[in-house]
């Protein structure tokens, strides 16, 4: 039974970003956010969520020591794809505003952040270019023995179009499941949705999201707030829900128990002001 757990605000606030879960934290990796300067070339910003103590930390820039190691480092983007193989961090494409669209493939060591040999794994990537309003919902396989990229021919009823708000996410416990969130374009009316994509035959899966419109496209705004999903909430999870849901009291229960409840509802502090000139 899947639940939405927590839902926190204050975090860095940003669309088209790409983010890699590594242990109990969350990088996250550039994205846009209005008023920010996406024409100047800069390192991109990474921020981390840690998932015990539910607050968002933002790391320092990448020392680089000369101009040929700069090169090494991706310049701030938007629209990028980001995954996880052991312990290097793969981040593809996404652009800029000067630069346009970028094609090159970054490695990193997530504990240095140096770029790493890569290793004889796959890479799955949901390629959601966008250039002159046109969008793809293809998916891109990269074999990093050989570094050849090949476009994988799936098979499925119904699939949107998507823009690159569309996120998507590998569950640990289900083997070979990409999930994907489906945030549809302004063409489309159906509800976002939560897809499933898989080299073997589907499982079913209902909807856990939710359904919500799209509302004005030219009322929108630059969110900083993040959901928890729970594929499997144990008793004390949901304790803990009916606890805050229904503002029981929380004296006689054990510290940690009330630290952890805090946490749950104690929103970060991190957030940028809206239409912030410097970002």
């Amino acid at each position: 039974m899947l639940r939405w757990s927590v839902h926190l605000e204050g975090g860095p606030r940003r669309v088209n970003h790409a983010a890699v879960a590594v242990g109990h934290k969350v990088y996250s990796f550039g994205g846009y956010c209005s008023g920010e300067d996406y024409e100047t070339l800069r390192q991109i910003d990474v921020h981390v969520f840690n998932s015990v103590s539910l607050r968002w930390m933002k790391l320092p820039p990448v020392r680089t020591g000369g101009h040929e190691r700069a090169r090494e480092v991706p310049y701030m983007r938007y629209g990028h794809t980001a995954v996880l193989l052991d312990d290097t961090i793969y981040l593809w494409g996404g652009r800029n505003d000067t630069e346009g669209a970028c094609n090159v493939l970054y490695a990193f060591d997530v504990r240095t952040f140096d770029v790493n040999v890569l290793s004889d794994k796959t890479v799955f990537i949901l390629l959601l270019v966008f250039q002159a309003d046109c969008f793809s919902n293809d998916i891109h396989r990269l074999d990093t023995t050989t570094m050849v990229w090949s476009l994988i021919n799936a098979r499925v009823m119904t699939f949107p179009l998507l823009n690159t708000s569309s996120p998507s996410f590998v569950h640990p416990t289900v083997q070979f499941i990409l999930f994907l969130f489906v945030v549809t374009n302004k063409v489309l009316t159906s509800p976002d949705a939560l897809l499933n994509f898989t080299p073997r035959p589907t499982i079913p899966m209902s909807n856990p999201c939710p359904e919500q419109g799209m509302g004005d496209e030219f009322n929108l705004m630059d969110h900083s707030d993040l959901y928890i999903l729970d594929f499997s909430p144990n008793l004390k999870t949901l304790c803990k829900i009916a606890v805050i849901q229904y503002s029981l009291e929380q004296s006689g229960l054990p510290h940690d128990i009330r630290w952890e409840l805090a946490a749950m509802t104690t929103n970060s502090n991190i957030s940028r002001p809206i239409f912030s000139s410097h970002g």
